[in-house]
């Protein structure tokens, strides 16, 4: 599973680099540029937000989960 998270992270990196070249190359004005790199940056920035928020539920469920599975096995003995 965490061979996919950086693979993920990786290809996701990979197109944001792209996005940008494309963007420094196209022949529109700088500002305009400048502006969608903004937005981009803004975006993927949000989207990284969202994953690692997604990222932290994920393990405090487990963790609840682990905890109630130790708390069972105690009360067995």
């Amino acid at each position: 599973m965490m061979n996919s998270g950086k693979v993920f992270l990786g290809i996701l990196a990979g197109l944001a680099a792209g996005a940008m070249l494309g963007l420094l190359f196209a022949p529109e004005k700088g500002a305009d540029t400048i502006k969608k790199i903004t937005d981009m940056g803004d975006d993927f920035t949000d989207d990284l937000d969202q994953k690692f928020d997604h990222f932290l539920d994920v393990i405090a469920k487990k963790i609840d989960h682990l905890k109630e599975d130790v708390s069972t096995i105690a009360k067995r003995e």
